[in-house]
């Protein structure tokens, strides 16, 4: 069964395994992707995302995955599961530079990015964070001069009496939640 995967021009045809040795990876895919980190992971936790694979009628391309594709082939696998789609050669190339782009545009909210890492009681694996990296995130020092959080800084920085710029009319945050 297919339908449109979103995307005009784009149709999705199926999600299936497929070996290995019939992908072909994106060309000039501009991403360097850490394959060890990927290989780890894979170890840990099987592959848990599907690749993205355009069928040009002559070949199975990877258009996200070119990465994992590469891990799977180094841990031995010889089939991977896909999601196939059929598109153009314009909606191939940005798909796969979203796929290497918009993961690094979020970021991290660091409290629950700590909380979720201490959750592991130190056990890493197949996540890509070293320990080295969570022990600077849990204990985390503030420059020299820098004055820790407390109230009254979160006080000064949002006072509960606001006034008008225009008018000169002062009120209580209170008011100005009405």
């Amino acid at each position: 069964m297919s339908d449109t995967a979103g995307l005009p021009g784009t149709t999705y045809l199926t999600t299936r395994d497929i070996p290995l040795d019939e992908l072909s990876r994106f060309p000039g895919n501009p991403r360097r992707g850490d394959v060890d980190a990927i290989r780890s992971s894979l170890r840990r936790h099987g592959q848990y995302r599907s690749l993205v694979i355009r069928d040009t009628g002559d070949a199975l391309v990877v258009l996200a995955g070119n990465h994992t594709s590469d891990a799977l082939r180094a841990e031995g696998h010889t089939t991977a599961r896909c999601e196939v789609i059929t598109c153009d050669d314009d909606t191939a190339r940005r798909i796969n530079l979203a796929d290497n782009k918009l993961a690094e545009l979020g970021y991290y909210d660091e409290e629950d990015l700590a909380a979720m890492l201490a959750a592991l009681d130190g056990d890493l694996d197949g996540t890509g964070w070293s320990q080295q990296e969570v022990t600077r995130l849990l204990t985390a020092e503030l420059p020299e001069g820098f004055p820790a959080f407390d109230e009254s800084v979160a006080e000064a920085l949002n006072p509960t009496t606001h006034t008008c710029p225009q008018c000169g009319h002062t009120f209580t945050g209170a008011e100005a939640a009405k």
